[in-house]
């Protein structure tokens, strides 16, 4: 099921472009506004509005890239953060697995010394029962 192209019109540094692509208009128009946002933001400099039109554009270029550096390594640091955080989770249910089955092995012989308790608790009566039995 292929997408259909999108045509939109947008505004970049006061001439209309019709774009098309395969993203959404909303998207179209959201790269348009950040370009426009980037040429203001150069265009703000004095020292770029003195520079030749090829200048202005290698420089607005230089901007964009390392918006997009920027952004990459942000990424990636991102991407970093939620390995480590992964793995720290897998430790911790793996520490907490090993954790419920001391758990429950210490549950297991508390029932047994409970137990044996029990017993000895019935041998103490037995065998005090017998030695009053014989004082008689």
């Amino acid at each position: 099921m292929a997408s259909s192209k999108n045509f939109t019109e947008v505004l970049i540094g006061g001439k209309v472009f019709t774009l098309s692509g395969f993203e959404s208009e909303d998207y179209l128009q959201k790269v348009s506004t950040y370009l426009n946002h980037k040429l203001e933001e150069c265009s703000s400099s004095e020292g770029y509005r003195k520079q030749s039109a090829e200048t202005r554009s290698v420089l607005l270029a230089l901007n964009i890239a390392d918006d997009y550096f920027k952004a990459k390594k942000q990424g990636s640091s991102l991407e970093n953060d939620i390995e480590e955080k992964d793995k720290d989770m897998y430790d911790l249910k793996h520490e907490l697995i090993s954790v419920q089955i001391k758990l429950e092995n210490a549950e297991k012989a508390m029932d047994k010394l409970k137990e044996e308790n029990k017993e000895l608790q019935m041998k103490i009566v037995q065998l005090e029962t017998e030695m009053k039995n014989k004082r008689k």
